[in-house]
């Protein structure tokens, strides 16, 4: 970047939409603070109650943990609402530019699907801000819940024509490059349809009515499929350009893609069991959910090194992170960390513990936890960098 230019994001792009999808994932990384380290007995998640009975009950450290997740959840529901506010602005001006029309006939018309993305992720942080901060939600959450549903359908329903657009093209016209197609972008749209397919799972895992929690279970399982179907088109199409041409530096963030979108199967069949086992019996044991989590956690970390191999072979860090070009694909490696510090949670709670492999709060429990921690401040700073990169002024800066 040279000494006149300005920020870097005054060049809209879709991918802004991750700012606002980091910052939520952030809000996720501490909620997982009071999820696992507070009681909320006759409850899976925490709520207001829970929060305050622990903070009373609590000395000095798990006072001051809790102060600082509760920060920590304020101040990024905070940038994510603030960032999604802002790419809707800017996306209906870009909306009406040559850019748009440019991009919405190239292999790169699937960053589009960032929106909805960021969409339903800004509807889960609504409902953590809900659970934290709105004294007695619980006593009318059963009212909320088909409400979730209904925004997620709407924001489903939003994916889905954005994808489908793309597909009818290039299935009806073609001009689908693949040489161009060296890298995972072409598995964002998995991504958005399954975290709208969590979303849809936490009414399945969390409502007392069977009618409610049987909807979510079958919208969800709608949207699980559509997701590992296009996942697993977009790894075989994605590795195989990868081979032929070698990969696009601006792009290569896209290969740690598969990370997150683990955790969130990860977590959307947590929630489905759960709801199978309170309202239909069929019930899954500790051992059972580590096996699954262990799985994940070993898939996120194959394509972890994957990753990081690639990104030093190109010099991404340096140049794109430390350095002075901006890429707003670079907030595609918001998404791994934050994805790694919560899986590494539940792996830890329910299937370490569940499965009695580790005693909770013992040495070895706090030794994990203390990664996962380490991983979430290291994307903090990450998500610190990248704002001050892109969003404040360049101008003077040699």
């Amino acid at each position: 970047m040279d000494a006149i230019s300005g920020r870097p994001s005054e060049t809209y792009s879709p991918l802004y939409f991750l700012t606002s999808l980091g910052s939520g994932g952030l809000v996720v990384t501490f909620f997982m603070w009071l999820m696992h380290w507070t009681r909320h007995p006759g409850r899976s998640v925490p709520v207001f109650e829970d929060i305050v009975a622990a903070f009373s009950a609590g000395g000095v450290a798990s006072r001051t943990m809790i102060v600082l997740a509760v920060a920590g959840i304020a101040y990024y529901a905070f940038l994510n609402l603030k960032y999604l506010f802002w790419n809707l602005a800017r996306f209906g001006l870009w909306k009406r530019t040559p850019a748009y029309a440019q991009l919405s006939s190239t292999n790169a018309e699937t960053q589009m699907l960032a929106m909805p993305l960021a969409l339903a992720m800004s509807v889960n942080v609504c409902f953590i801000l809900g659970m934290v901060f709105v004294p007695g939600l619980w006593t009318v959450v059963e009212y909320l819940f088909p409400v979730a549903i209904l925004a997620f359908l709407a924001i489903g329903v939003l994916a889905i024509r954005m994808f489908g657009r793309f597909l009818g093209r290039v299935l009806t016209s073609g001009g689908f490059s693949c040489a161009s197609n060296n890298s995972f972008a072409q598995a964002l749209p998995a991504f958005a349809l399954a975290m709208i397919g969590v979303g849809l799972a936490a009414p399945a895992g969390l409502s007392s009515t069977p009618l409610v929690a049987g909807i979510g279970l079958v919208l969800s399982t709608f949207f699980l499929i559509a997701s590992v179907l296009i996942a697993g088109i977009a790894l075989v199409l994605g590795l195989r350009s990868l081979a032929e041409n070698g990969a696009n530096i601006e792009t290569a963030p896209t290969l740690s893609v598969f990370i997150p979108l683990l955790t969130i199967i990860g977590i959307l069949s947590l929630r489905q069991n759960h709801g199978l086992d309170e309202h239909f019996g069929l019930a899954s044991g500790g051992a059972e959910r580590l096996m699954m989590l262990s799985q994940y956690l070993s898939a996120q970390l194959l394509f972890a090194l994957l990753t990081g191999l690639v990104l030093c072979r190109l010099g991404y860090v340096d140049r794109f992170i430390n350095g002075r070009d901006a890429s707003a694909g670079s907030y595609a490696l918001v998404c791994p960390g934050v994805a790694l510090a919560v899986m590494i949670h539940f792996w830890l709670n329910r299937g370490l513990v569940d499965a009695g492999l580790i005693d909770k709060f013992s040495v070895a429990y706090w030794t994990i936890s203390a990664l996962a921690v380490a991983i979430q401040f290291m994307t903090i700073w990450l998500v610190f960098n990248l704002n001050r990169k892109h969003f404040q002024s360049q101008r003077g800066k040699k």
